[in-house]
């Protein structure tokens, strides 16, 4: 805990820096939610096809769900939402031609999570 998992679209897989990202949420994460960074874990899953609207060409998407134990207020919550828009905005170049539509969740992990 946390789980972080960003899908992103593949238009953005050479604009999109992975890795500085995760490596500044996690602090950030730490701070806002009181967990440790050995807790903080990211994987992302490239979407080979994404559709908005009714556009045929040039959008992309980024979408960043993170999952925490139950606890947190939805103060909380937005704060750390609004936080990682910011930070992951800082961490795509544009690329030409193209809209990144950008979004976020915080949400509780079920009771049935467990992890070894």
């Amino acid at each position: 805990m946390p789980q972080i998992t960003v899908d992103y679209s593949e238009q953005l897989a050479g604009a999109f820096d992975r890795r500085g990202f995760a490596l500044a949420l996690h602090p950030l994460v730490v701070d806002l939610v009181d967990t440790r960074l050995a807790a903080c874990k990211t994987r992302f899953r490239r979407a080979d096809e994404t559709v908005v609207a009714d556009a045929t060409t040039g959008h992309a998407v980024v979408h960043i769900g993170i999952a925490l134990l139950p606890g947190r207020t939805p103060e909380v919550k937005a704060e750390l939402t609004a936080a990682v828009l910011d930070l992951v905005a800082g961490h795509i170049k544009p690329v030409d031609g193209m809209q990144a539509h950008l979004s976020a969740e915080v949400r509780d992990l079920q009771a049935s999570y467990r992890k070894r």
